[in-house]
């Protein structure tokens, strides 16, 4: 029997409550108990977004929710600016270019932060942007970008802020309305402590307008649609919804608000150190600026004369540990720990021991206990339940 930890940026571990609620009878969704817990899943995600602003929900993965944004927003010929400094960045140029938008690419290296500056710059030449689409937390490379900088620059626009958040939202201080965030996309499977299967949407006011000037053939993510169901008593979802999903986020956002948001945060930011701490106490450079609040991933940079693909798959075979390896262009460059959602001290503990046995086992000279040593030293300085 091989004992499995699940420490990627998504999905991510789910907490024992939240996978109580999934096993309850499931529920019908045109009946009046799901429209009291879908109420109160929106109530909870505007408390955790920092919103006043309309919160669509959908059964689909994060990608759902960035291609609703695209399909609801963009216009075909519509000129748009995506910074993109990972994987998912270029998901968003992916999107915008299926869908014809006429895409002003702001590409910055994997490992790096999209520049508010440039991104200055850019709406100054292309007065006629209609929308500027960047990531919260660049998930496959853990870089933080910096939206309250970039919110306060598109706000002095006509142009719309589009952000993804899906691996930041409930581990990073995100204030949407206060930072200028026109449209937030999430999904359920990351910070929020849910299995993958629920997107969600912010939308701004703002953004509403822009909404009833495009008229994009859509469907199922049709956001219109999906706010005609949200108003009123008895509030619904368009189509069939994943029940028993929303079921476990009711139960995850209590439990996010039983800590407190600001205890969330500091839990997050306490893990993400000690994981960073005990990367650098081995000798190993960190991929990207070390930040703070780069509170979902820590990524890792593969020592030279190292298999990237091996450390993986090794930690998974045989010590149970599902690590994450390197996406896109750093494929088998480097190697990442999630820790957002139901993360402890105990699981970067368990992380930091099979990536020194992992890495001594590949052949690099490893200081032994070197990182959980430094990991300790970090969590002993915490003023939060770990």
């Amino acid at each position: 029997m091989l004992k499995r930890f699940l420490l990627t940026p998504g999905p991510t571990p789910v907490p024992p409550e939240v996978l109580a609620a999934m096993a309850e009878p499931v529920m019908h969704h045109r009946a009046p108990r799901f429209t009291a817990v879908l109420t109160d899943v929106v109530a909870g995600l505007k408390s955790i977004y920092q919103t006043g602003n309309d919160v669509l929900v959908f059964a689909s993965s994060g990608t759902g929710a960035m291609e609703s944004a695209v399909v609801n927003l963009v216009a075909p010929g519509d000129r748009v600016i995506v910074a993109s400094a990972g994987k998912f960045g270029e998901r968003w140029l992916q999107l915008n270019r299926t869908w014809g938008a006429d895409v002003v690419a702001l590409e910055y290296e994997y490992g790096t932060r999209a520049d508010p500056a440039d991104i200055e710059r850019a709406l100054a030449e292309h007065p006629d942007v209609v929308a500027v689409f960047v990531q919260s937390s660049e998930t496959s490379t853990g870089v933080l970008n910096d939206i309250r900088a970039i919110g306060e620059v598109v706000s002095r626009t006509p142009a719309l802020l589009v952000v993804d958040a899906i691996s930041g939202l409930g581990a990073t201080d995100l204030r949407t309305d206060e930072w200028h965030v026109d449209v937030c996309v999430a999904g359920s499977q990351k910070a929020l402590m849910v299995p993958p299967g629920l997107a969600y949407v912010a939308v701004s006011t703002k953004a509403w307008k822009k909404v009833e000037a495009t008229d994009n053939p859509r469907y199922y993510f049709d956001w219109t649609a999906a706010r005609t169901k949200m108003a009123g008593d008895s509030a619904q979802t368009p189509y069939t919804p994943a029940v028993s999903l929303l079921a476990a986020q009711n139960a995850a956002i209590r439990l996010i608000h039983e800590e407190g948001l600001e205890n969330v945060f500091e839990r997050h930011r306490m893990l993400g150190r000690a994981c960073r701490e005990g990367a650098r106490a081995q000798g190993l450079s960190l991929f990207g600026p070390d930040d703070p609040e780069a509170n979902s991933v820590t990524a890792i940079v593969v020592p030279d004369g190292v298999d990237g693909g091996r450390i993986t798959s090794l930690a998974r075979d045989k010590y149970g540990v599902w690590l994450a390896g390197g996406q896109g262009a750093m494929k088998g460059r480097i190697f990442r720990f999630g820790h957002c959602g139901y993360f402890g001290a105990s699981d970067i503990v368990v992380g930091l021991s099979v990536m020194e046995m992992v890495l001594a086992e590949l052949g690099y000279p490893v200081r032994w206990g070197a990182s959980l040593a430094a990991a300790e030293q970090v969590f002993m300085q915490s003023t939060v339940a770990l």
